[in-house]
């Protein structure tokens, strides 16, 4: 029986994975949740699931779920005890799903004990992914994919590593507005933004998904997971969110992994790695597809995608300072204080004044994260403004 951590237990991940381990009780258990501001939700997994530790946001927070979890809990609070329930001795595999750069730390504390990590935190290997894979060799972990593009490309090169491939290609929904102009997007309100039309996904994921940052990331994440270069990985919108991503090789034979939009199956894989579980989602109908759609994303249009590739090639401190600016400029457009098409232009101006660090150190990367957003939110102030 596998022991499972959760870095992020109540978002729409953790979840999905409690719902995995709740239908597999043979296989999996739960060894430790980490969760954010949802206590009331927290609390009912604890007593579900029974893990030995869990750790919160702050120490009032705490203290309630003392009273809740009983003796057997060891309830923890803050960073230091998000990483200390990462490391969960017990643990054989840990499920990075916290929101945002939050989630390095725990992430980093996860791998310096030695566990296996389920990614689907993918801003961990934007912003620190050369010391992310330098740990993880040392360590000798395995970091397997969560997200459904990248757990696709890791499907389709399994067992064919002294076939390297060509290039990636990565599909991107294209959110609810990839029929609009970059004039129309302009208008677009955050209520409009959060009903993506395939996934149900977290509110800054969901936002992501709409400007194509959250490909973006991808793009850099996949370039750290599976060795690439830039040119190598290429996006394509697919509207039907069926492909997941596809995988060229020397020879011009393109594998592609396939599957309706259900987070649940790649997540499923990367516990049950190597082997496969059944899974009780709905069966792929191909016969239901009326049409799949492959289409090459506008770059003018889709502003954020280029900054990501942007940053990305530029190496250094730029993917944090990118990945930090876009939280700011993501928050403050949920909160209304900002437009749409002004997510785009505080990032660009926050790398625009960004000294970049070529080689970092972790903590030169976390300064840089910490650099962003202050700026980031003082263009945000002058906005608002």
């Amino acid at each position: 029986m596998k022991k499972i951590s959760i870095l992020g237990s109540t978002g729409s991940i953790g979840q999905n994975t409690l719902d995995i381990i709740k239908t597999n009780p043979q296989k999996f258990c739960v060894c430790a949740l980490v969760a954010g501001e949802n206590t009331k939700l927290l609390a009912k997994q604890i007593k579900m699931f029974n893990p030995k530790f869990v750790s919160v946001t702050d120490k009032e927070k705490a203290a309630k779920l003392r009273n809740i979890a009983g003796d057997n809990v060891k309830v923890l609070y803050g960073q230091k005890g998000a990483q200390e329930a990462a490391a969960c001795p017990d643990a054989d595999i840990v499920v990075s799903a916290i929101s945002g750069a939050a989630g390095l730390l725990p992430t980093l504390a996860a791998i310096e004990a030695g566990k296996n990590i389920a990614l689907a935190n993918k801003e961990t290997m934007v912003v620190a992914g050369s010391v992310v894979t330098a740990l993880a060799r040392k360590k000798n972990i395995q970091i397997l994919p969560v997200d459904s593009e990248h757990s696709a490309i890791f499907q389709c090169l399994e067992g064919r590593k002294n076939n390297f491939p060509r290039k990636v290609i990565l599909t991107a929904s294209g959110g609810p507005f990839y029929k609009l102009s970059k004039n129309e997007l302009k208008r677009v309100k955050p209520a409009q933004a959060l009903k993506h039309p395939n996934w149900k996904m977290g509110q800054k994921v969901t936002i992501d998904s709409a400007t194509l940052m959250n490909k973006g990331l991808e793009v850099i994440e996949a370039k750290w997971l599976f060795n690439l270069k830039f040119e190598q990985i290429e996006v394509i919108i697919h509207p039907q969110s069926i492909v997941h991503s596809l995988v060229e090789f020397i020879d011009g034979s393109v594998l592609a992994q396939m599957g309706i939009p259900d987070m649940r199956i790649p997540i499923a894989y990367a516990l049950s790695y190597p082997e496969r579980i059944e899974n009780k989602v709905e069966p792929l109908d191909l016969s239901r597809q009326k049409n799949l759609q492959f289409l090459k994303p506008d770059m003018n249009k889709y502003g954020c995608l280029r900054l990501a590739y942007e940053a990305g090639m530029a190496g250094g401190t730029n993917p944090a300072v990118l990945n930090a600016a876009n939280e700011v400029a993501v928050a403050a457009f949920l909160n209304k204080e900002i437009g749409f098409a002004d997510m785009e232009k505080t990032i660009e101006k926050v790398l625009s004044r960004h000294d970049a660090i070529s080689a970092p150190s972790l903590d030169e990367i976390l300064a840089a994260d910490g650099w962003a957003r202050e700026n980031a939110q003082i263009i945000v102030e002058r906005k608002k403004h």
